[in-house]
This record gives structure tokens, sequence and C-alpha cells, in this order.
């Protein structure tokens, strides 16, 4: 821990994953002090869950990008990733921070992308940094429903801002950035004692030499964009599915049962981060006084099914200035015919071909997963079918 950090072995807390499960703390088992700070704010159970897997994930995102992460994290899955590439015009309008004038830094772009990919799963997220928590990033924090953030570090106007949110009760978590645990990690369940050793799996350009399919091409953003993809899966309850595009998670299927229910999870979630992008979803006039959280509702709404029943109500002028146009299915899939270069991956193998043709409607070109299925060759007919490159990993990624 930092010089100057005050330490504690334990931290009690206020209650379980319910209010009925008392008492609740975390604790160091060996008697070392706790690697965390609280600088404001008083922490969940879930919270520390959130915080601690999301923190893991950002920290080896930046080791195997070499760029600023952030993520937003929701009941022990992440809801968004993202590394600190530049936003566009607008990925700014899409994600609600053009009207902020000021200079986006590499972690804002981050934090932007990761909160702003799937906003309606993010509302009340969990946040984590892997670089000290500047100034513009706790910007875009305080303008958005969160219960809290852990980073290694904050400069002092950043965590003043911070601390101004939630009427001064918003969450601050400070870790040590070079704290690491011990080897084995151990859990109960039922009053019976799981250990296992931890998951180090390194992820870098090496653990996608394995191409399979008759297309090579693998160029280095794709490695990125799959790096990221298998990152975010190591912190994502299983089984999960991660779509990747330009630097960040744009669809995140977890903890479903059925591979193929992850993929069209992660991939409806997907199409609808490209269909905020339409023409059709840019011109939406919103009615006066409609925050963020209700526009993206209604956005969610619009390029729904639904939206033909509040047409019908007539309940379009609560959310909106004009009347929009329906936006059609042959209009939807007209621009997702669009979207193009995504990657694709899988924590555990896909055993069939059909989660490759769902990828497709997607704009999935590179896929990696760890293979393995006695119908791999179903699977990597399909990518050929669409000259998609797909690697084999040879490892599972499951995370419960």
């Amino acid at each position: 821990m930092k010089k100057g950090i005050e330490c504690m072995n334990e931290l009690e807390l206020k209650y379980g994953c319910n209010p009925n499960q008392k008492p609740s703390r975390i604790y160091m088992a060996d008697g070392s002090d706790l690697p965390i700070r609280v600088l404001n704010g008083r922490p969940g159970y879930i919270n520390f869950l959130d915080a601690f897997n999301g923190w893991q994930l950002v920290k080896e995102l930046k080791k195997a990008t070499g760029l600023p992460a952030a993520t937003s994290f929701k009941h022990v899955s992440p809801a968004g990733a993202a590394v600190g590439l530049p936003l566009s015009d607008v990925e700014k309008k899409i994600y609600w921070v053009d009207d902020l004038e000021m200079e986006f830094t590499p972690l804002a772009n981050a934090y932007a992308r990761a909160r702003g990919a799937d906003r309606m799963s993010s509302f009340g997220d969990f946040i984590a940094l892997s670089d000290v928590c500047d100034a513009a990033t706790a910007r875009i924090i305080k303008r958005e429903v969160s219960d809290g953030v852990i980073a290694p570090g904050y400069e002092p106007e950043a965590l003043q801002i911070l601390k101004g949110k939630k009427k001064g009760a918003y969450n601050v978590i400070e870790i040590d950035e070079d704290y690491v645990p011990a080897p084995t990690e151990v859990k109960q369940v039922y009053g019976v004692s799981f250990e296992q050793g931890r998951n180090e799996l390194k992820i870098d350009d090496d653990f996608f030499g394995n191409i399979v399919t008759a297309s090579k091409e693998l160029p280095e953003a794709a490695k990125i964009d799959l790096a990221i993809a298998m990152i975010t899966l190591k912190y994502t309850q299983s089984n999960s599915v991660c779509y990747v595009k330009g630097g960040q998670a744009i669809g995140i299927g977890a903890g479903q049962q059925s591979r193929i229910h992850c993929t069209r999870l992660a991939g409806s979630k997907a199409d609808n981060w490209f269909l905020r992008q339409s023409p059709q979803v840019l011109g939406l006039q919103f009615a006066d006084g409609i925050g963020r959280a209700d526009r993206d509702n209604s956005i969610d709404l619009y390029i729904g099914e639904d939206y033909m029943d509040v047409l019908a109500e007539g309940a379009w002028q609560k959310i909106f200035k004009v009347k929009p146009e329906v936006f059609t299915a042959q209009e939807k899939r007209a621009w997702l015919d669009q979207m193009r270069d995504v990657a694709l991956g899988s924590d555990a193998f896909f055993p069939f071909g059909d989660n490759i043709e769902r990828a497709h409607r997607s704009g999935v070109k590179y896929v990696a997963q760890p293979g393995g299925s006695v119908r791999d060759d179903n699977v990597i007919a399909a990518c050929d079918k669409y000259g998609m490159t797909m690697c084999f990993t040879g490892i599972r990624l499951f995370h419960h």
C-alpha cells in the first residue's frame, strides 16, 4: 500500500448480498492488511465483489494493450469494458458526453465508452479504472447513476468531484496497484470450502496464433479487440460471449446456460449499439426535461418491437417533441448490414455453427474460442462460409 495510507486487516460491511444477511465483512485471512482504502462512502458486499473483479479486468486490459482501461460492472459481470481510444463525434453523442466542454483524456474516453456501449445495463454501475482518476473522468462519472469507483489513486480535484456525488455518500475506493494476491483462492458454499489456483493466464498476441480457418487475416486492431473480448470474459459470469469493436465491448452475454443464448443476447446488445448510431436515432427530438436515463429507455423502446404500441396509445408525446417515423425492420436490417469487422470471443467452445450464423448477422469477422468441440469442423465451415478468421486458443475461461 502506498506510503501514508492507513491500512486495516478487516472492514465491517452493512450487510451481505441482502439486508437480512448479517454480519458481513471483508478481511485478510492471513492477518495482513487489506489492499484497499475507502476514501468516501460505505461500500457494501456486492460493491466489493464488483470492485475487485473490475480492478483485475482493467489491470489486465492495461497490461495487454498498453492503454488506460475502464469497466462498468453490474452484479459481478461487466456491462461494458473499453480502452482509452479517442471518441468519435457520433460516439460522444450516443454516450451523452457531447455537451461536456473539456479535454477528454484517454482514461475519460475509456470510461465514456465502457459506460456508453450498453447504457441500460450500466445504470447503477460500479466502476473500475486502470489509472489514477483524473478530473475529466470524474466529471463524466459525476453525471451518471453509479454506486462507486475503484482506482489506484485520485487527483485532488477528481476526488472532490466524486465526494460530491449522492449527497456525499458516493463510494470511492483506492487500491494498492502493487498488491499481489495469494496464488490459491478459497471460497465457501454451503459451509464447504472450495480451493483452486488463481487464473493467472496471460492473454497477449501469442494467444491468437492458432488460426484454423481458410482466412488468416488478423490485423493488430483485431488482436487488440480479441484481447479485450477474452479478458472481459475472464471476469464475466459463465457461460459468456463478448462482441468487441474499436477497442470496446459492444455486447456482453453473461450467465446463460446455453452458448447460443449467450451469442444471441450479446449480439442483440451489439446491434442496439450500432442502431443508436443510425440517422433515425440520431435525429430523435426529445421532449424538454427528459433525462439521460429516460432517453436511453426511450431509444431502446424506439429501436425495439414495442414502439408501434407506443404510437397506437399516443404516448409518444411524453417522450418526443416530434412524432418519429417508425424505424422499420427492413431499415434496421439495412443499417446493421453496414456493421463490419467486429471481434467475437467465447469463454468455451462453440458446440454448433449456429453461433457463427448469429454472429455473422452482427458483423463479426474475427473469432476467438477454445475449440475442442466434436463439431469443430462444422463451426470452421460456417466461418469459412463468411470469410471469417477464427483462432482456437485451447484454453477455457469459465468464471464463477
